[in-house]
């Protein structure tokens, strides 16, 4: 079933918007199928594939380009989602790519170096293998993960193409740069205007890249 909605931004009716779409879906067999071979999704998970949404929407490609990413969220926060993308495509945030994290094997690092933009994951908190991540609920997005990497409390970063990012600021009109998120950036504030919170408050590990939905 395609879900469509009220968006809540006040820009659709921009010109910009004739390029936005988007559709929210159940699980396809298709999608299941992919879930399933790459260990993405599994019995045992602590959301089930009905409680889990399909969606595609658009985005500004890192050359400026309108394409279809992909995604997997919580039915719960769905709404959210397409109504965040469509703001940040309003405002020109840039994303690498969206792909189902099915696609790395359901691998996170393998997801993370191809700076992939990623929700859905049946996989436990880093470091700590016998609690559910919220990923593993639908209920949290980690975007442009190479330009905002996972630091943790002792400042290290895993991922060396981020290293470069480990000091937060928008040094050079790039599309890599506008990608980094900032405390006061627009991007940022879209999602906490949704009720999401982000990682880059937290107060000794910051996660960048990471929002979640309570």
């Amino acid at each position: 079933m395609i879900k469509n909605i009220l968006l809540t931004t006040t820009l659709l009716t921009t010109s910009l918007f004739s390029q936005y779409n988007f559709n929210i879906q159940n699980i396809t067999p298709e999608v299941k199928e992919r879930m399933l071979k790459a260990d993405s999704w599994r019995q045992g998970c602590p959301v089930h594939l009905n409680d889990l949404r399909y969606i595609n929407v658009n985005y500004f490609d890192f050359n400026s380009q309108t394409v279809s990413g992909e995604i997997i969220v919580h039915k719960e926060v769905a709404d959210d989602v397409v109504n965040i993308f469509a703001d940040l495509y309003a405002i020109g945030y840039p994303v690498r790519q969206m792909r189902l994290v099915a696609d790395f094997g359901a691998n996170d690092w393998e997801s993370i170096e191809a700076d992939n933009t990623s929700a859905f994951n049946c996989r436990p908190v880093t470091g700590k293998k016998k609690k559910w991540s919220k990923h593993a609920y639908g209920k949290a997005i980690d975007i442009n993960p190479i330009e905002n990497p996972y630091v943790n409390r002792k400042g290290y970063i895993s991922h060396k193409a981020s290293w470069k990012y480990k000091k937060r600021v928008h040094k050079v009109n790039s599309p890599a740069d506008r990608a980094v998120l900032l405390k006061n950036d627009k991007a940022t504030k879209i999602f906490k205007s949704y009720g999401w919170t982000w990682g880059g408050d937290w107060r000794t590990i910051k996660d960048y890249q990471h929002f979640v939905k309570k």
